[in-house]
Order: structure tokens, then C-alpha cells, then sequence
């Protein structure tokens, strides 16, 4: 009839094809999510080695301004406390009748070695921990399809 509006019904989706469509969704986005974050770790990893230098530079930088505001921050003191202890980084002054003791005994107690220097030292002699590390979470996030249900992929 001319006066009257046709309404017209749009096919209705059951309750299961909303989950499924609403799961559907959640592993295409966390899919998304999680390349978008590879590929940003994997840029970042090769900007690193690229500018290295620069990274160095500013570590110094950072290191030496934190050094200066030792006393301001309890936070930060024990932070450094704990990373001289850990890698036996900078004290000469180390303590009550040290310098009295032989030359090869001192070499146990005295560390004249900067924080960056023995940074990238301990890099170096752990770099297949650290490479296998990022590998394993590189690894971790492409193939994680591989493993989702096959009702998820």
C-alpha cells in the first residue's frame, strides 16, 4: 500500500554466533596488537645496534646525573648501591685497611671500573642468554596461532 512503510527485518544472529563472532574478534585483535608489538621490538632491536653509540653516550649521561642526585632520592641510592655491589663497579675508598693488604689481594676489593663499561662487559659475556631471551619471546608472539584452539584461528 502507498501510505504505509514497509519494515523490513534484519536476520538475527542466535546467541552462539555472537560468542563466536565476539571470540572471532578478541584473538583478530590480540593477533593485531601483538605483530604491532613485534615488529615494534624488532625495529627498536635494530635502531639499538644502528645508533649504539648514541645509546652509550646517553647511558653515561643519565648514569652521571643520577650519580649527582645520589643523596636526593632513597629510591634511587639503592639502586645504585645494588648495581656497584652487583657488578663490583667504583669504590677506591672501599673500606678500613684495604690499601694495607698485597697489590693481588686489593684487585678482590678495589673495582675501578665504570658502571656502562662493565654494563656492556656483562652484555657481552651473557650475549647468547640475552639473544635467546629476546628469541624466545620473538618466537613466543609469532607463533602463538599455533597453539590457540582451531576454533580461535
Amino acid at each position: 500500500m502507498p501510505g504505509k512503510h514497509q519494515h523490513f527485518q534484519e536476520p538475527e544472529v542466535g546467541c552462539c554466533g555472537k560468542y563466536f563472532l565476539f571470540g572471532f574478534n578478541i584473538v583478530f585483535w590480540f593477533s593485531v596488537f601483538l605483530g604491532l608489538i613485534f615488529f615494534l621490538e624488532l625495529a627498536t632491536g635494530i635502531l639499538a645496534f644502528v645508533f649504539k653509540d648514541w645509546i652509550r653516550d646517553q647511558l653515561n649521561l643519565f648514569i652521571n646525573n643520577n650519580v649527582k642526585a645520589y643523596r636526593d632520592d632513597i629510591d634511587l641510592q639503592n639502586l645504585i648501591d645494588f648495581a656497584q655491589e652487583y657488578e663490583d663497579v667504583l669504590n677506591t675508598q672501599c673500606g678500613y685497611d684495604v690499601r694495607l693488604k698485597l697489590e693481588l689481594e686489593q684487585q678482590g676489593f678495589i673495582h675501578t671500573k665504570g658502571c656502562v663499561g662493565q654494563f656492556e662487559k656483562w652484555l657481552q659475556d651473557n650475549l647468547i642468554i640475552v639473544a635467546g631471551v629476546f628469541v624466545g619471546i620473538a618466537l613466543l608472539q609469532v607463533l602463538h596461532d599455533h597453539r590457540a584452539p582451531p576454533l580461535a584461528q
